[in-house]
């Protein structure tokens, strides 16, 4: 199968969009690392319809690009290559990317007065595990989980690509022919949803997030078999992705009504979940199938961006919570405070990656870029 832009530039965009969704953090009323002095509620609206399937589509899209890398990749040169691209900037990110973010928090709470090195050097690593400690991967814990599916996964993956007429796979390509055939793989999604979720809440520490886990495990396993099904299903979400995008209209104002309008109990909760579940798989399939129609071409700035968007994935929580930090006692009002803290982040992301990270030959493995080729001036 040649290689599917869509899928690209679907990564650049979601991940734009996360960029954007942690800016919007700092302003909401949850729980986050630093606030701002002023919270806007209004802005949950927004920021919920993007939670219900940002990260999802995500781990999806992850699941795609391990079938298109276990193509030209042995089993073991994909564990190699995992580890190199997933381990190396997870743990040069924990020395160096996350403890800036713990530094401000700790300053803006009082826990900690003083300047950032003697931070590092004396406080970085000490006392345990965030939030008790200052250890932590913070939001690099995606960058943990996938690191953690793709090695235990490795060996079905390598399977399922050598036997491609499994019983699975037949069943996947069979069911992907359908408009809602597809939603045959909520199923799963229900049960994590309806029997899980309410006894582990989501901590993004792995152990004990066992929700989370296998929620977010069973979308990346989704991302492979889809992939796996060929054309079968990009021609499916791409004739039904109207009617995909209608139905996580209604689902979405149906979960709005759950979340604010009515009272839980155990039946609201399962009910509830149907519509979440089901509202995050039919904006992932109708996503998919608005990308397939539109964006399925290259362009200089899509290679651009494809190889930039990790490296402004690993810097950008950082950069964030610098500018909240800078601005959060400021009287600036909702909108300039987000330009400034949005727009500062793509440009700061932009000068590292562009002069630093991308120029530099052992700057790269660290945050998950490929060796340049002596010569080149564009990576292939």
């Amino acid at each position: 199968m040649q290689r599917r832009h869509d899928l690209d530039w679907l990564r650049v965009i979601v991940f734009a969009l996360l960029i954007l969704y942690h800016v919007g953090m700092f302003f909401v009323p949850w729980g986050w690392h630093i606030k701002n002095e002023v919270i806007y509620p209004w802005l949950r609206y927004p920021m919920l319809f993007l939670s219900q399937w940002r990260l999802h589509i995500l781990f999806v899209i992850s699941g795609m690009g391990t079938w298109y890398a276990l193509s030209r990749r042995s089993g073991r040169q994909f564990v190699a290559e995992r580890l190199r691209r997933l381990f190396v900037p997870l743990f040069f990110g924990i020395l160096f990317i996350v403890p800036p973010q713990i530094y401000f928090e700790r300053l803006d709470k009082g826990q900690f007065s003083g300047d950032y090195f003697s931070f590092w050097w004396n406080e970085a690593f000490t006392h345990g595990v965030y939030p008790k400690g200052n250890i932590s991967y913070h939001h690099l814990w995606f960058v943990a989980y996938l690191l953690i599916y793709s090695l235990v996964l490795a060996p079905l993956f390598v399977y399922w690509r050598k036997n491609p007429d499994t019983w699975l796979l037949r069943m996947v390509r069979s069911i992907a022919r359908t408009r809602f055939g597809l939603f045959w793989l909520i199923i799963p999604l229900y049960l994590w949803e309806s029997l899980l979720e309410p006894f582990f809440p989501v901590t993004n520490a792995f152990w004990g997030d066992w929700f989370w886990v296998t929620n977010m495990a069973t979308h990346f396993l989704y991302g492979f078999l889809l992939i796996s099904s060929g054309d079968a299903f990009w021609e499916t979400v791409k004739t039904h992705r109207r009617t995909y995008a209608l139905l996580g209209v209604v689902a979405f104002c149906a979960n709005l009504l759950f979340w604010f309008a009515i009272d839980d109990s155990p039946f609201v909760h399962f009910t509830e979940a149907f519509f979440k579940v089901f509202n995050t798989w039919t904006w992932i399939l109708a996503i998919f199938g608005y990308a397939a129609t539109y964006l399925n071409r290259p362009s200089p700035f899509l290679r651009y961006a494809n190889e930039a968007v990790y490296p402004f994935y690993i810097l950008h929580q950082t950069i964030i919570i610098a500018l909240g930090f800078i601005c959060m006692h400021y009287h600036w009002g909702f909108l300039p405070k987000y330009l400034f803290m949005a727009f500062g982040t793509f440009i700061i992301a932009g000068i590292l990656y562009e002069f630093l990270i991308r120029r530099i030959a052992f700057l790269r493995p660290l945050f998950g870029l490929a060796p340049r080729k002596r010569g080149s001036t564009e990576r292939k």
